[in-house]
């Protein structure tokens, strides 16, 4: 059996598919709140909410988000609160409220009478008050610093997460090579139980065994139930997946793959088991398999 140490090898940058992040940031723009959120997908695919002020570097924040993530469904979530008026100040369009003193002149000549209203109502008449023009790029620049920010809290809670979920399969991987060494000790305790067997059903029937022949039975049956090779590729599947958790890239992939090949050499285990023990280990395998399985979901 290989020599695998999963618990005290120090794995590469596992990163899990599931997080949360949330930057903020105020200026004399206004404030800026950046949410990243993600769960596991096959693929990447980034979703925005944000308001038409952002819409402008929504693109640029898509590339540095895809130069830092692989896999998984992203919402990025921007949220901007401009200054208040008290803070911008008021400006008035001097044009409107020209026109709409003029109109009120016009109505009242037809009306014959006069109408007083006061300096607040005329500011409260649409278009009256007008918001003042922004440069948006100083807030454009504030926003991708914020991102970026926003993305390495991002990385680094995937990797804690991404640690978490490789020590969970290191653990069930020790305990697959525990199971894989049990069944191959056990080999030739069956063979010799399988010789006692036939010998013990030969005495009953009073019938003299043929050394000879007796021995070839049992190679035969010893051949059938040989399960040495899929032993030999289960130790190759573990040896392989130590190596994989060890790489700095996207694995979950690759994982899932392995997998499969592990999952298809318990089948088989378990088809040529002759004894109960090894059925036993051939089940609880496959309960192994399938626990690291579903962590790798959750892997980029």
């Amino acid at each position: 059996m290989a020599s695998l140490e999963f618990e005290d090898e120090e794995t590469g940058m596992v990163q899990s598919m599931t997080a949360f992040a949330r930057r903020e940031v105020q200026g004399e723009w206004g404030t800026l709140i950046c949410e990243l959120r993600s769960v596991n997908h096959r693929y990447l695919d980034i979703s925005f909410r944000m308001p038409e002020e952002l819409r402008a570097v929504e693109g640029a924040v898509r590339e540095r988000l895809q130069a830092k993530l692989g896999r998984g469904k992203l919402e990025c979530h921007l949220r901007y609160q401009a200054p208040s008026a008290a803070e911008t100040g008021v400006e008035v369009d001097h044009a409107q409220v020209q026109a709409l003193l003029e109109a009120c002149e016009q109505v009242e000549g037809l009306m014959g009478a006069s109408t007083q209203f006061t300096a607040m109502e005329v500011l409260r008449w649409p278009g009256v008050v007008r918001e003042p023009t922004r440069d948006l790029a100083p807030l454009q620049k504030a926003v991708l610093g914020l991102v970026d920010d926003a993305i390495g809290e991002f990385v680094a809670a995937r990797r804690a997460e991404g640690e978490r979920l490789a020590a969970l399969i290191g653990q069930r991987a020790e305990a697959v090579a525990a199971q894989v060494g049990r069944v191959r000790a056990r080999r030739q305790d069956l063979v010799a139980g399988l010789r006692d067997k036939y010998r013990a059903r030969l005495a009953d029937l009073g019938v003299e065994a043929d050394p000879g022949r007796l021995e070839q039975e049992l190679a035969i049956v010893a051949q059938r139930l040989d399960v040495d090779e899929e032993l030999d590729r289960l130790d190759s599947h573990l040896a392989e997946l130590s190596s994989v958790l060890g790489r700095d890239e996207p694995i979950g992939r690759r994982l899932d793959f392995l997998m499969q090949e592990f999952n298809r050499e318990a089948n088989t285990l378990g088809s040529k088991s002759s004894d109960i023990e090894t059925t036993q280990a051939a089940v609880e395998l496959k309960v192994l398999i399938e626990q690291m399985r579903e962590q790798i979901q959750n892997i980029e």
